[in-house]
């Protein structure tokens, strides 16, 4: 198994394509790249149709998916603010790839069976190790996507992101092999001598304590025990550092276990926004359908806490992969993330680096990364979603 990540900031398409596929070629010392990752920047947009035909033309392999960006990451180098075009190619003896393009039409209703979802994406539950999606928001319903394959995936890894660089229907672009599309999502199934582990980094910080909902309707919460939220709200301030006051009020978010026989640890939680409150009731409205009975906690975040999460979850990886080879990583990475977080770029792939191994790592920043919360898998905004790859006989 063998992975290389390329990455080029050169504004002429061309030049870049010219210098990423020798580049590749050198590395794979003669070998076939069984898959190609392909990520461009919005930069290059009106070349996107071109890039994916060239790209085809330049590169022998078996198949090619990717997407659109508002900025890229490869070879541990995030690309932001600027041209860039990132690609990952791998040589992946005894892994079958399966690539596939759908439509929001395409996709079964609530009622069809497993059958129907293998259909559409030529994979069976039974063989497919693991799947990258990568959606475009504006033309199909990811949060139906993602239910459906987990309805039909039960025990497939799920990894990917929004396309992102666009700001309406049509702007994004989606590769599969020399096509380029505006609409719907591509993905890769990976099935055999593969192994596929996730981590979601949600960047926040919790505050206060779990509480459970009481009272409900649809995304509105409207007491926690014998409480409103905004009650609960206004001890916790009371109670919270100068620093932790001003983050309160700029950067809160909640936290909500969706798995109700999950134990409350901070890795089952599920971020979401607090899209706005109601000051003579007491209640909020958040960005996720909530029940009574589940259990909630409110979170703040900022570059400091993101580095500081990023950090704790990483370390407790290192140790995993200590004596199994780590053979690549992707990224996907929240656009509120990068320089715009922390001022300067590379952090989370520098640390990344510093603390699990310096492997080939590629990926880009995205509208909603993809990754799993429990059993679940979910959306997340604010995210760095890493995608870890090694052989299945290193498996632990």
């Amino acid at each position: 198994m063998n992975w290389i990540s390329a990455v080029s900031d050169i504004s002429d398409y061309e030049k870049a394509i010219s210098d990423i596929t020798l580049d590749i070629k050198e590395k794979l010392n003669g070998k076939k790249a069984d898959l190609v990752l392909l990520f461009v920047s919005s930069h290059h947009s009106v070349n996107y149709e071109k890039i994916a035909s060239l790209f085809s033309e330049k590169i022998d392999t078996k198949c090619i998916i990717g997407c659109s960006a508002a900025g890229v990451i490869g070879n541990g180098h995030e690309v932001e603010r600027r041209a860039g075009i990132a690609v990952c190619a791998a040589n992946l003896p005894n892994v079958e790839i399966t690539s596939f393009h759908i439509g929001q039409d395409d996709l079964p209703n609530e009622d069809a069976t497993p059958d129907e979802w293998f259909k559409i994406t030529g994979l069976f539950s039974n063989k497919c190790k693991a799947m990258m999606i990568l959606p475009d928001p504006f033309t199909l319903r990811s949060d139906n996507l993602l239910a459906g394959l987990d309805y039909a995936f039960p025990e497939t890894t799920k990894i990917g992101a929004l396309a992102s660089g666009g700001g309406q229907p049509g702007n994004n672009a989606l590769f599969i092999n020399d096509k380029c599309y505006s609409y719907g999502a591509v993905g890769v199934g990976f099935s055999g001598d593969l192994s596929v582990e996730t981590i979601v980094a949600q960047g926040c910080r919790p505050i206060g304590e779990p509480m459970i909902v009481t009272d409900s309707d649809i995304n509105v919460i409207n007491k926690i025990g014998d409480k409103t939220p905004l009650e609960i709200l206004g001890e916790i301030f009371e109670k919270s550092s100068i620093r932790e006051k001003r983050l309160i009020r700029r950067s809160l978010q909640i936290g909500i276990i969706m798995d109700r026989f999950s134990s409350v640890n901070d890795e089952e939680f599920l971020i979401r926004n607090i899209l706005g409150a109601d000051e003579e009731d007491g209640s909020i409205a958040i960005g996720e359908m909530i029940n009574e009975g589940q259990i909630i906690q409110f979170y703040i975040r900022d570059a400091q806490t993101a580095d500081e999460d990023l950090k704790i979850i990483l370390e407790k990886y290192a140790g995993k992969f200590a004596d199994n080879k780590l053979e690549s990583a992707l990224l996907f990475s929240c656009l509120g993330r990068g320089q715009y977080l922390y001022g300067a770029p590379n952090h989370d792939s520098n640390l990344f680096a510093n603390i699990v191994g310096d492997v080939p790592i590629t990926g880009f920043f995205s509208n909603g990364e993809i990754g799993s919360i429990g059993d679940q898998t979910f959306l997340h905004g604010y995210t760095s979603s890493f995608a870890l790859f090694k052989s299945e006989k290193q498996r632990n």
